[in-house]
């Protein structure tokens, strides 16, 4: 299962921690399917804030493992984390058993 953590910090949306694979094994296509999703978002969403913004953050990419972090995020960067929570935990609403989504203050 794939497990979404997202960071706020003083009240703002600040960064998220993807952890897992969504499938189940080497057949599993509607994991595959949900784990090339989150990765696509994950991915867009970073490189937005990073490279369209230019908001500098701590990132630790590593086999099935992504860490993003914002210290003082721009209103830009609040929405478009915004835009990949609601993303995601619209996912995770559709493929109960490939996504969890977490909260972390």
């Amino acid at each position: 299962m794939t497990e979404v953590k997202f960071i706020t910090e003083n009240g703002l949306l600040c960064g998220f921690s993807v952890q897992g694979h969504s499938s189940v094994n080497c057949d599993d296509e509607q994991g595959k399917l949900v784990c090339a999703a989150v990765s696509s978002a994950t991915y867009l969403t970073a490189n937005t804030i990073l490279e369209v913004i230019k908001d500098k953050a701590e990132v630790e990419i590593d086999d099935a493992k992504f860490n993003f972090c914002v210290k003082c995020p721009k209103t830009e960067t609040v929405l478009a984390l915004k835009g990949l929570k609601l993303h995601l935990t619209e996912l995770a609403k559709e493929y109960k058993g490939n996504i969890k989504i977490y909260s972390e203050v």
